[in-house]
């Protein structure tokens, strides 16, 4: 018996999210050899899909694997699942598990790939699932440096899985490995989702800066700072110190930062050019999840006490309050301080 006849015999899953993410995650795990149904709820995209084993809107050029099922039923495509994996913009995420949760199969694990915060509860997308689910279901969260559109196409990426259940965060690591995909593990799962959320806001500020022209030198301070504010309000809600210069910190902030395939870069550069929000975000097919995500961590970082400059200014300039040079200037203009926060003292 082959490898993948094993795998197969053994573990299937659902992927619920049909964007470029979710495929890309449902593509992987049917190149390793893992029976993967994705779900969507755009039933014209799945025929497609089913047709033409690709994704025609978000991900054209990739081929489906044999093993990956398509389909418009959440029944079917949560039949027999044993890692059940969402990937579905942050603002839907609740109603999606709402819908599931009654025909979740025994002993699922659930693995978030949802970078975000909700914005009327200011939950992070882990505490929403264990909300909806009263905590029968372990939940593991994905996040790290992972443009969808390379995942899919089977180039090199390192992920973090965190999770306080070791069991299912184990699980996860063994399941999606493969030669182009490698986990590693972390308990910290506050941290690993503030730094997947925060990382959005300043791939705005960044795309700003370079929009504007501002040069290599504000690039490296705005992400530098940007990094400091993850720190801050990582370690305010209970998150481990060391977590934000990972995968799911750094390395993710480094690559929506600086990727071009960054959608909330992109939003910053046209919003440095000088196009209206509502302009920008009607002619993108993908969420840009920076935008929903600024003002519910500005409200998390009051909740918290935490300062969070970059992302308040962001938020002004979101709201139409103040234009992108005006932003940076009052960056560039506040109050001097230390670096590090303990040389305060």
């Amino acid at each position: 018996m082959s490898s993948d006849e094993v795998s197969q015999d053994r573990y299937r899953a659902a992927v619920l999210g049909a964007g470029s993410w979710g495929t890309a995650l449902a593509i992987h795990l049917g190149s390793i050899g893992h029976e993967a149904a994705l779900w969507g709820r755009d039933r014209e995209l799945l025929r497609a899909m089913a047709e033409r084993r690709a994704n025609p809107t978000y991900l054209p050029d990739v081929t489906f694997p044999a093993r990956v099922r398509p389909t418009a039923s959440l029944a079917s495509a949560l039949d027999g699942a044993r890692h059940v994996i969402i990937a579905v913009p942050s603002h839907g995420l609740r109603a999606v598990l709402r819908s599931a949760v009654p025909q979740l199969p025994a002993g699922a694990i659930l693995v978030s790939a949802t970078k975000g915060l909700e914005a009327e509860s200011l939950k992070r997308m882990s505490e929403v699932l264990e909300d909806e689910t009263g905590g029968r279901y372990p939940v593991v969260v994905l996040s790290g440096p992972s443009f969808a559109a390379e995942v899919a196409q089977r180039l090199p990426t390192a992920l973090v899985a965190a999770s306080t259940n070791a069991a299912a965060v184990a699980a996860v690591q063994a399941e999606f490995r493969g030669p182009h995909f490698r986990v590693y593990r972390s308990t910290d799962v506050a941290g690993v989702e503030i730094g997947a959320s925060l990382k959005n806001i300043i791939a705005i500020a960044a795309g700003v800066v370079e929009s504007l022209g501002l040069g290599h030198n504000a690039m490296a301070a705005l992400i530098t700072r940007g990094l400091a504010e993850i720190s801050r309000l990582s370690c305010a809600i209970g998150g481990q110190r060391e977590t934000p210069s990972g995968l799911s910190g750094l390395g993710d902030l480094v690559l929506t930062c600086t990727g071009s395939l960054s959608r909330n870069r992109h939003v910053g550069i046209e919003l440095g050019r000088g196009r209206a929000l509502d302009d920008i975000l009607a002619g993108m097919r993908m969420v840009a999840e920076g935008v929903v995500t600024t003002p519910a961590a500005l409200a998390l970082g009051a909740r918290h006490g935490v300062e969070l400059p970059i992302t308040a200014q962001m938020a002004e300039v979101l709201a139409g309050r103040k234009t992108p040079r005006a932003a940076v200037g009052d960056l560039m203009l506040r109050p001097q301080r230390f670096e590090q926060e303990s040389g305060q003292a």
